[in-house]
């Protein structure tokens, strides 16, 4: 048997999450699939794969191998487009990652048109609020909301972002006003996982040398954007996250934000790619395809969020 066809099979079978689903993705019987994996497991000497009823559970060596099948099939798709003629019309498994608040409502809705367009390409999209490293897991496009590292990733600017903390008009009506990030210490704080748990940090004030650190006993602790603005909207503390989290509910007036003048510098937000993969027609469409859109949308959220 062919290794690189095994490992495709072996990939589909993660990516379905069921041998039965990598055989009708590859039009292959479940047996042909099953021989597939366990021509691996031979060659290799070592299980990749537990398999119960419901599901495929990957072994410690079969994680270690599945990052290095993906980096070998997309190295080898990639030689191939680089030969192939540059008209070439997308085609085949698009990857992509972000976080996911912004992957529910931004890049879902996106891939969803992309695909619409493009009917050879189709879509596997994994959103995770924790970085991926796009080589070692096959990603082909990552939205990340960050400063980047020096890097081989190809990165393609969309906009930027703030981290503001906000309440509920009658939240901030029932309580004492807030002017300076100190006078928090006294308010019900609803903490998300990614804005600190425990204390929030703002920008140095006057002619201190260090970050203003406001320490709390959070009130509610999420883990979930969503539950923290409903929780927010709900007239149950404060809150901080992303200006784009919270934009709509701004401009509806269901939430202020305070503590403007101790924001943060705005971050940046990327597309990011793996150095190569833009000569890759699905990729390069994609990319083509979203950059526009999603900068019209991440500075038409800025601008509401700029003067509430």
């Amino acid at each position: 048997m062919d290794r690189i066809e095994a490992m495709k099979v072996f990939i589909a079978a993660l990516d379905e999450n069921s041998l039965a689903g990598a055989g009708r993705r590859l039009g292959r019987s479940p047996a042909a699939v099953s021989r597939a994996i366990a021509f691996l497991e031979t060659h290799t000497g070592t299980p990749l794969l537990y398999r119960t009823t419901r599901t495929l559970k990957l072994s410690e060596a079969g994680e270690r191998y599945a990052l290095a099948c993906r980096r070998i099939l997309a190295d080898l798709e990639e030689a191939d487009m680089l030969v192939a003629d540059e008209r070439s019309a997308p085609r085949g498994l698009l990857t992509l990652t972000g976080p996911v608040a912004a992957g529910e409502d931004v890049l879902r809705p996106l891939l969803d048109e992309f695909i619409d367009r493009h009917p050879e390409v189709s879509a596997r999209l994994q959103l995770l609020d924790r970085p991926v490293s796009l080589i070692d897991e096959g990603i082909d496009v990552a939205l990340r909301f960050a400063h980047l590292a020096d890097s081989t990733l190809v990165a393609v600017p969309i906009g930027e972002v703030r981290r503001v903390v906000v309440a509920s008009p009658d939240y901030l009506a029932a309580h004492p006003a807030i002017h300076d990030p100190a006078d928090l210490a006294g308010h019900p704080i609803i903490s998300m996982t990614h804005f600190g748990l425990d204390s929030w940090s703002f920008p140095t004030a006057g002619k201190a040398a260090i970050p203003q650190v406001v320490q709390f006993a959070p009130r509610l602790t999420v883990n979930t954007i969503r539950g923290a603005v409903a929780s927010a909207l709900a007239g149950h503390g404060l809150t901080r996250l992303f200006s784009y989290h919270v934009a709509e509910h701004v401009q509806s007036g269901a939430l202020k934000i305070v503590l403007r003048d101790a924001e943060h510098a705005p971050l940046p937000i990327h597309l990011l790619t793996p150095q190569g993969r833009l000569s890759v027609p699905k990729v390069r469409a994609f990319v083509d395809f979203a950059t526009p859109r999603l900068r019209a949308h991440f500075t038409r959220l800025q601008r509401i969020t700029d003067h509430d």
